[in-house]
């Protein structure tokens, strides 16, 4: 028998059933697409990134950076003297907000004869630029061609921006290069900068250029000894790596979501290809009495698993680039997630990625098709060929100690702590579990449907004892179901957990009447001594506490943790944040108290009653641990330190916002007004009650899970299909029985029946099932994977009135798809359809 005679008989009859096939290719084609488009718009917006980084440093080996709030500039001519510096470079950053907007717009202000030496930057070719002007003028700014497209201004034009409560007009004196500068940014003189912006004495980082023969490591460790504490010595490349890893543990679950969506696309093809061989069984067996071996046989039906992956992947990788482009273009990189931001165009492909994603299409769709084929081939061809082997094939059930042997390695991978940061061994388990519980629906099926019950009710009497006869037939749907309920549960508890967690928070966090603040996070931005007696001053308020928000670098390579100075000493502290866990009360000669979050606890090992030491001041301070509560709006820690604590070591009296507790009586609405009037720049601030922060809040956190909905609305979409799959390939290889069932005297309408009442049985063993494993996956998402990826926790408040609605829609479904494929079954001639198995 010729190959391509094999390759016909074996191949052949797919073409029957394109509906199939081409479901197939779309579970795969959607899987891919969302790998493929992920990773492009993660690439692109951290490759930008890095790019920012490498063009502000320049040249520079290393970078002395200090917080947010800036260091002493003495540091810089210290650093200048040092033998081994060839060259050393001065800048102030600042994140200056536009009034009006709640958009900032990042000004460097630069010592342009030094920069010069060490940047890509040419200000004297910049577009546009006038005779005379210079980066010199105190009142002129250079915008980057991306910020001035964005703002919409041109050369000569003003651009207004805030300092403090007031306003700072610049002139628009050119436009940079593009090739400077692809992010939204403006450079000014260092002086003007640090004038303009009220920032006196104090810059945001020195770039050292070292000379040559200096070995860039060492001396890096060694100036870190010399530094004063809370400033850092980073390489370019180091920086552009810690910014990255920021938003890493927000990537890799978003990868991690489209794998699932891919592992879904793979079973919907192990469903397709199941019930598609056991069709083809008495084909399959007659080539192997005509001399094929078991191998050519695996290897065809591998090989129709490859094309249908092979077709499915090149679909998904052009649909993921094309989704990648059109969500870059109209939301921005930062997919909800907050990190990357002005990221419009998706950067060049990289082939060996687009290779990888096409080998994970093809590889989870031959994976898919491997059980079947395997199966298929070891069945001896004489008992394939005998009447009746398919209702013997579907009838067969499965061991369950490999499915529980994976559920016990699942949960001994539960406990283990993540590695590098990311929580691998809690994906692993849910894979473990995943599968396990998939591999144990044969024997489930087989256990609940044994006790099932007769009835008087025909369809219903030989629906059941179809069930019980041949479990292994509704293992098949049972195992789509679960895959894609199991997932969806998790997602819906993991979700809805958070979402009334942080509801909850942000009614312990938020216990005043009013908030005020300058401006969300913005250094510039800022409320004075003189405006916070203002504040105090102002009739209808009878309290107010003015909070101060800056940055420490605790451990060199972390991300600096946010410093919270903010009234404690003499509170109640339980009623100000929202605790985990509270030590016992000062006892007399301990250091201060400072109270952390669990991110804190996480990153750095703190523990309540530890005494830890923390630069503040340009010194290292000594504290206890007072307590540990919970903070959703800082990833990398935050620490509460009493405000006036916090000015005796600083010196630093400004505010970053104020919470206000009104008078009986008093609107808030009329505060707010009198706010704005009597108070200079007044317009300028930010003023809202805690509901309208609460409410914007959510629709922050709504966002932030768009992509993950619309991954788990996809993974869902691709399990649904295979539920349709699956039945409407069981119906038309029980074309047979139904004719036999027509003969003895049963009318359409009770063999639809049957098929409607096996769909729903099914279907709600396999929701049930997939309701148990998806609560228990949300556990492990909510416990292990979001605690060791953002080091916050949650209390469990699974939405069951949704899941609930969920599985009987689910449900519903099923019925009605088994309903059509039932009456596509019996559209035929019932003699024609009795004869397909003589």
């Amino acid at each position: 028998m010729s190959a391509l005679a094999i390759v016909r008989a074996v191949l052949g009859p797919i073409a029957d059933h394109p509906g199939r096939i081409f479901l197939s290719l779309l579970g795969i084609a959607l899987g891919v697409a969302l790998g493929v488009s992920i990773d492009l718009i993660n690439r692109t917006a951290v490759g930008e990134f890095s790019h920012a980084v490498r063009n502000i440093s320049g040249q520079a080996d290393l970078t002395v950076r200090g917080p947010a709030t800036g260091m002493n500039e003495n540091i810089y001519p210290r650093l200048a003297n040092m033998a081994e510096i060839a060259l050393a470079s001065p800048a102030v950053e600042i994140e200056a907000r536009l009034p009006g907007r709640r958009d900032t717009l990042r000004i460097v202000g630069l010592d342009v004869f030094r920069a010069s030496r060490l940047l890509p930057l040419a200000v004297g070719s910049a577009q546009g630029t006038s005779a005379g002007t210079t980066l010199l003028d105190p009142n002129a700014i250079f915008l980057s061609a991306a910020a001035a497209r964005w703002l919409g201004v041109s050369v000569g034009e003003t651009l207004i921006l805030q300092a403090g409560l007031g306003t700072v007009r610049l002139r628009l004196a050119g436009i940079l290069p593009q090739e400077s500068y692809r992010q939204r940014l403006g450079v000014m003189d260092i002086g003007a900068a640090q004038w303009r912006f009220d920032s006196l004495e104090r810059i945001s980082r020195v770039d050292l250029r070292l000379k040559a023969g200096v070995p860039v490591e060492q001396f890096r460790r060694r100036l870190e000894a010399l530094l004063p504490p809370g400033i850092e010595a980073i390489a370019p490349a180091a920086a552009s790596t810690r910014a990255a890893n920021l938003s890493r543990a927000y990537r890799v679950n978003l990868d991690v979501l489209a794998l699932v969506a891919l592992f879904t696309g793979a079973f919907l093809v192990f469903t397709t290809e199941a019930l598609t061989v056991l069709r083809r069984r008495p084909q399959i067996a007659l080539l192997r009495v005509l001399g094929v071996t078991r191998g050519a046989v695996s290897w065809l039906l591998l090989a129709e698993g490859a094309a249908i992956g092979a077709v499915g992947a090149g679909l998904g990788i052009a649909l993921g680039y094309a989704a990648a482009a059109y969500g870059l273009h109209h939301f921005g990189a930062d997919l909800g997630g907050g990190y990357f931001e002005s990221v419009v165009q998706v950067s060049e492909v990289a082939p060996g990625d687009l290779v990888l994603y096409f080998a994970l299409g093809t590889g989870a769709a031959m994976l898919g098709a491997l059980v079947p084929a395997r199966e298929s081939a070891r069945t001896p061809p004489a008992q394939a060929l005998k009447p009746g082997d398919r209702e013997r094939a579907r009838a067969k059930g499965a061991s369950a100690w490999p499915g529980m042997v994976l559920l016990a390695l699942g949960a001994v991978l539960i406990p283990l702590p993540p590695l590098g940061g990311l929580p691998l061994f809690g994906y692993f388990a849910i894979a473990l579990m995943l599968l396990g519980s998939v591999l144990l629906m044969p024997a489930l099926a087989a256990r609940s449907f044994a006790w099932l019950p007769g009835s008087r009710y025909v369809p219903l009497h030989i629906a059941a004892a179809q069930l019980r006869g041949a479990p292994g037939r509704a293992a098949i749907s049972m195992g789509a179901i679960l895959v894609s309920f199991s997932l969806m549960a998790a997602m819906a508890i993991m979700v809805g957990s958070f979402r009334h967690s942080v509801e909850r928070w942000l009614e312990e966090i938020l216990p005043a009447d009013l908030y005020v603040r300058a401006a969300q996070v913005v250094e510039s931005a800022f409320i004075g001594p003189e405006i916070q007696a203002l504040i105090l001053q102002t009739p209808g308020i009878r309290q107010v506490d003015f909070l101060r928000s800056s940055d420490l670098l605790l451990r060199p390579g972390f991300a600096p943790v946010t410093l919270v100075a903010r009234p404690m000493a003499g509170r109640d502290v339980r009623s100000i944040l929202p605790f985990t866990e509270l030590g016992a009360p000062p006892v007399q000669g301990d250091p201060p108290p400072v109270w952390i979050s669990e991110a804190v606890v996480d990153l750095y090992g703190y523990r309540v009653g530890q005494h830890i030491q923390l630069p503040i001041g340009g010194a290292q301070m000594q504290f206890t641990v007072a307590g540990i509560w919970r903070d959703y709006a800082r990833q990398s820690g935050a620490i509460v330190i009493d405000r006036a604590r916090y000015i005796r070591l600083t010196g630093d009296r400004r505010a970053s916002s104020a919470s206000l507790w009104l008078a009986p009586g008093v609107s808030p609405a009329a505060v707010a007004a009198t706010l704005r009037s009597r108070i200079p720049g007044g317009s300028l601030l930010e003023i809202a009650e805690p509901g309208e922060i609460r409410v914007r809040s959510l629709e922050v956190f709504d966002r932030s899970f768009a992509v993950t909905y619309l991954l788990e609305a996809v993974a869902v979409l691709i399990g649904l299909f295979g539920v349709s799959s699956g039945f409407a390939a069981e119906a038309l290889a029980r074309r047979s029985e139904f004719g036999m069932l027509r003969h003895i005297g049963m009318s359409r309408r009770q063999i639809g029946a049957m098929f409607v009442l096996e769909g729903a049985l099914v279907s709600t063993l396999g929701a049930a099932a997939g309701l148990a494993l998806g609560w228990l996956l949300g556990l492990i998402l909510i416990h292990v994977v979001n605690r060791q990826s953002f080091h916050w926790s949650m209390d469990l408040h699974p939405p069951w009135a949704f899941l609930l609605a969920l599985a009987a829609t689910l449900v519903a479904a099923a019925s009605l798809t088994a309903m059509a494929a039932g009456r596509r079954a019996m559209s035929g001639d019932p003699v024609h359809a009795v004869r397909e198995d003589w």
